[in-house]
C-alpha cells in the first residue's frame, strides 16, 4: 500500500506543471506555491469519493513532488 502520491514537476515557457506519477492528475502554476496549493486541491478532487484501499493508497497519503532542472551549458 502506498503512503507517498509522486508528482513530477516541470517548467514551462510561463507555468510550472506537475503531473502525477501514481494517479491520472495534471494542473498548473504560475508560481511554486501556487502549483504546490494546486497540486493539493486536484489531488483531494481526484481521490474525492474513492476507496483509497482499491487504488492501494494509505488511508492519509502523503505528496512528494520531484522538481526537472535545466542546466545551461556556454
Amino acid at each position: 500500500m502506498k503512503r507517498i502520491i509522486q508528482f513530477h514537476i516541470s517548467k514551462g515557457d510561463k507555468y510550472y506543471v506537475a503531473e502525477g506519477v501514481d494517479l491520472p492528475v495534471v494542473t498548473q502554476g504560475i508560481t511554486l506555491d501556487e502549483l504546490v496549493a494546486n497540486i493539493k486541491e486536484a489531488t483531494e478532487l481526484h481521490l474525492s469519493g474513492e476507496n483509497l484501499t482499491e487504488l492501494d493508497l494509505a488511508k492519509e497519503p502523503s505528496l512528494l513532488a520531484n522538481i526537472e532542472l535545466s542546466l545551461n551549458y556556454a
